[in-house]
């Protein structure tokens, strides 16, 4: 069927450049306009914080993501100057349409004052610029603004300045090792018009998904990443095979090569295409809408990166021919006549001839790497790991300063009544002082706010709701257990009329709730997962042994690289030289990412030579011949490909902010250790010790998938 297909693009190859030509360009001024669709939110479906959110929305008009905070920083001010400060910031907040002051405080010498908005995240992050300038026309000259649109207003052009960044050196680099790799030719531009055909649509598709469904303000920079290390990946093979094929067989036409090509090195991309496609699925089977819109745009580049490898790529090698693919002057890497005479074959035979060594030595350095994993902790989010040259980031520290990390992401405590007018019932309100009064005994508990009027009560004096300021930071280990003390002990013991409801929401409760929905979750759908990823390698590999020695691997490089994390932001290794943020915690879908994506990138690796080794048994080489072709001959293509991502990993690693920091550390130190030391070390070691069993597959089981049987005895009555 590839082969047809093939046969089918390079006979309407122009149509075919053209079409994608089209593609491209609508997928890239598609991508212009994302970042209006993109939001923050770490909203937790059917939690206990979500049904406060939804009665704070419903019925104080609240909306969170859409309200900004003014502070304003004073010395020895009376109630009256207060008030007039406070009457200052209600007239500037008139520059927004609708808006209204939601909240006021004045603590520790900082007026605090929330101003809400019916906008979202993104058209209220249009306001920020006429907020500030509005505040400054009243006399509040040193106000600052912050809260969810102005941080989204602020850190938007610096995301973009750091994939910027990233994209110049990753490109640079991308070049450089493909000219190393590839020569003096016209192909080195191969794999990167393939990337960025690949990144534009993808962004496309992204583009139409953000109309129905939420999208996370990191998307654009996971696409890009992604999106140039997948098309390098499979650009390098399909170059790297016909290439080959031309060396092998200079007589063969064109045509017949690239069908050749398509054939082996196609149906490999396929392959990993799909085992990728599986790992970013992991995402999607956990039910939190910030996590699924990270598996969402991630599965959308695999796929989109396979079909413009079997659409596209054929079609350019067609019209560059012998003359495009072959060097002038330098040969490149690749481009020896005689690869098994190469860096990789030599290192495949020195690990046959010492596989027990060798494989213990890998086993014992990785298990040295990964053993900082144990100290791993995570957080829902940080506040504090933004650029703090931000005014938004500013007005933080200035708040957190006076007040302490809580005072920004409060908890609230709210209470539906069951009937209007409850909320004045005697009962209620002695409830109500008990409540707060138990809670303010807590020494985490900086302010406990509660009342009879707005903002406490609702228009219809149905629904309560408190404020409980903690002294922590949302995120952290003691505000986590201050909320589980909150759900489990306090409100529990409160006494509130029979057939109250009462709802932990606000952002240390969604935390929470966020992380137990991972924990939950995660563990169920990494099984699930597992188990897909082996039936698919199974089919692919034809062995009941190599698919399961695959996955023990993948994990071992994802348990290296969350080892990373600990060491790099916890311990604070490399941190003056990296940049780095240094945290006591990592972000939790940050782990959830770099599973998915580690583990669709060391299948991708695991395809791409255990496929080759694969061709070898197939046409009677031995076990150890087919370890030392396949690694002769994808050895450079997965460790070229690995040095270029890491590269792009660059520009995350040395950004501004602490998740995409996170991201690029623990994705750079996993490829690396993967394309390295497992690739070439560990795996042709193993494959050696086990032998024969590599192959194995019984009759019946060969029978389901389909395909034939590799059982030990035939074969070596064949050899």
């Amino acid at each position: 069927m590839l082969e047809r297909w093939t046969r089918l693009v390079l006979r309407h190859r122009t149509v075919v450049i053209g079409l994608w030509l089209i593609l491209a360009l609508l997928g890239a001024f598609a991508g212009t306009r994302l970042n209006g669709h993109l939001t923050t939110s770490l909203a937790v479906p059917g939690s206990d914080s979500a049904k406060a959110d939804e009665i704070l929305t419903n019925h104080f008009k609240d909306n969170i993501e859409g309200s900004f905070t003014v502070l304003y920083k004073f010395k020895n001010a009376t109630k009256a100057e207060i008030a007039v400060m406070k009457g200052q910031v209600a007239s500037a907040a008139k520059v927004i349409p609708g808006a209204r002051i939601t909240q006021e405080k004045a603590l520790g010498g900082v007026l605090f004052a929330s101003v809400g908005t019916t906008f979202k995240l993104t058209d209220a992050a249009a306001y920020t610029v006429r907020l500030r300038e509005s505040l400054l026309a009243v006399g509040l000259t040193q106000a600052l603004v912050t809260g969810p649109p102005a941080i989204n207003h602020d850190v938007t052009p610096v995301l973009a300045l750091d994939l910027q960044l990233g994209q110049i050196v990753a490109l640079g680099l991308a070049l450089l090792l493909l000219l190393l790799m590839l020569g003096t030719s016209l192909v080195v531009f191969v794999p990167l018009i393939f990337a960025g055909a690949s990144i534009s649509l993808a962004l496309g598709v992204v583009y139409l998904l953000a109309q129905k469904f939420l999208m996370v303000l990191y998307i654009p920079n996971i696409i890009e990443l992604i999106g140039l290390g997948l098309s390098i990946d499979y650009a390098l093979l399909i170059v790297h095979r016909f290439r080959r094929e031309l060396i092998d067989q200079p007589e063969i036409e064109i045509e017949a090569a690239i069908v050749k090509t398509m054939k082996t090195a196609g149906r490999t991309v396929i392959l990993s295409g799909f085992s990728v496609s599986v790992g970013l699925a992991t995402l999607l089977l956990v039910p939190i809408p910030f996590v699924r819109s990270l598996g969402a745009a991630g599965l959308v580049v695999p796929i989109v990166a396979m079909a413009t490898a079997i659409c596209l790529l054929p079609a350019i090698l067609s019209v560059l021919g012998h003359k495009g693919v072959t060097p002038k002057g330098f040969q490149g890497l690749m481009g020896r006549k005689d690869l098994m005479t190469g860096i990789f074959a030599r290192v495949s035979r020195v690990v046959i001839k010492r596989p027990i060594s060798i494989f213990l030595f890998s086993l014992t350095a990785l298990a040295i790497a990964a053993a900082s994993v144990l100290w791993l902790q995570v957080t829902p989010s940080s506040l504090t790991a933004i650029p703090a040259n931000l005014e938004s980031s500013r007005a933080l520290a200035m708040i957190t300063d006076q007040a302490g990390l809580g005072i920004i992401t409060p908890n609230q405590i709210v209470i539906d009544l069951g009937a209007p007018g409850m909320a004045s019932d005697p009962a209620v309100v002695a409830a109500r002082t008990q409540l707060t009064s138990a809670i303010s005994k807590n020494p985490e508990a900086f302010v406990v706010a509660a009342g009879a009027k707005a903002p406490y009560v609702d228009a219809t004096g149905r629904y309560l709701r408190m404020f409980v300021i903690g002294h922590h930071d949302f995120g952290s280990k003691i505000e986590q257990r201050f909320v589980k003390e909150l759900r489990n002990t306090y409100i529990p013991k409160s006494t509130f009329p029979s057939g109250t409801k009462i709802y932990l929401g606000g952002a240390p409760a969604q935390g929470v709730d966020l992380l137990d929905r991972i924990l939950h979750s995660f563990p169920k759908t990494v099984a699930l997962v597992l188990f897909i990823a082996y039936l698919v390698l199974l089919r692919a590999f034809r062995s009941l042994i190599l698919p399961l020695k695959a996955i023990l691997m993948d994990l071992i490089s994802i348990a290296v690289a969350y080892a990373s994390l600990v060491v790099v932001f916890r311990f604070g290794a490399g941190t003056k030289i990296l940049g780095t943020y240094h945290l006591p915690q990592i972000e939790a879908w940050i782990i959830l990412f770099l599973f998915a994506v580690l583990f669709g990138m060391s299948m991708d690796y695991e395809v791409f030579i255990v496929s080759r080794m694969r061709e070898a048994w197939d046409r009677g080489e031995s076990n150890e011949d087919s370890i030392v072709e396949g690694l002769a001959h994808t050895g450079g293509v997965v460790t070229a490909a690995a040095i270029i991502l890491v590269g792009a990993l660059s520009g995350l690693v040395y950004g501004h902010f602490a998740g995409l920091q996170q991201l690029g550390v623990g994705l750079a130190f996993g490829v690396l250790v993967d394309a390295t030391l497992i690739r070439g070390l560990l795996l042709p070691s193993a494959m050696v010790l086990l032998g024969r069993w590599n192959w194995w597959l019984p009759a019946p089981i060969a029978t389901l998938l389909k395909t034939k049987a590799s059982p030990l005895r035939e074969r070596e009555a064949r050899l």
